[in-house]
């Protein structure tokens, strides 16, 4: 089936929102003893921030007791750091006028709270691009699970085969395409070369990179 949609994940996807996103967690985490290494941080991005404290918190053995303030201070962290000055990651103009040239809908499937996903995408100037944003904030499972990104192919009108997801994290590969949808990974340089993104239907190093020639192979 051709493709008629493309659906981006935001944090570090379309806004570089990462080391903001891992300063608050580690911030979070310290307060209760406990360091968390970069290496440690990347192998869980992509969950939802609840999902993510009880990851660490598990992992640490600290109480579950503390989880809704611990997650609204990382939300709200974040919220504060990037609302003055959001940077958008490499290319995402670029992609975003190419899928409007090409007739492409355009949607959002984010794991972050929708007041964040507004905040972002305002501040980035791109709301007049996108016709959807879905997020798993209020979903029984987050990613991995596709919930998310049927909810925001449905919102388009479009069927998940028809559409093509760009993602930067494992957990966000692995929700796209049990959404049964085609994805091209942008992952972050050091991990770039990782092995793990064997899943992809194509990996590409920035959003700078989309082209004619880049579409045509995943349409074929």
């Amino acid at each position: 089936m051709s493709i008629s949609a493309i659906i981006f994940d935001m944090d570090g996807l379309l806004i570089d929102s990462e080391p903001v996103w891992e300063a608050a967690g580690k911030s979070v985490l310290a307060g209760y003893g406990h360091q968390l290494s970069s290496a440690q941080y990347a192998s869980s991005t992509g969950l939802r921030t609840a999902e993510w404290l009880m990851h660490w918190f598990t992992y640490f053995g600290i109480s579950n007791m503390h989880l809704a303030e611990a997650e609204a201070t990382i939300v709200n962290e974040v919220i504060k750091a990037i609302e003055p000055n959001p940077i958008p990651m490499p290319g995402v103009n670029h992609v975003l006028q190419y899928a409007i040239q090409k007739g492409y809908s355009i949607g959002v499937a984010t794991s972050s709270p929708m007041r964040l996903a507004q905040v972002a995408i305002k501040g980035l100037g791109i709301g007049h691009y996108i016709q959807a944003v879905a997020s798993a904030e209020h979903l029984i499972y987050g990613k991995p699970h596709p919930e998310v990104y049927l909810n925001c192919a449905n919102m388009l009108g479009v069927l998940p085969e028809a559409c093509l997801c760009f993602e930067d994290s494992f957990n966000g590969m692995i929700a796209a395409k049990a959404a049964k949808m085609r994805c091209v990974v942008v992952p972050a340089k050091t991990q770039l070369k990782s092995s793990v993104w064997g899943a992809a239907d194509l990996k590409i190093s920035s959003l700078q990179n989309v082209n004619d020639l880049l579409f045509q192979g995943l349409s074929a």
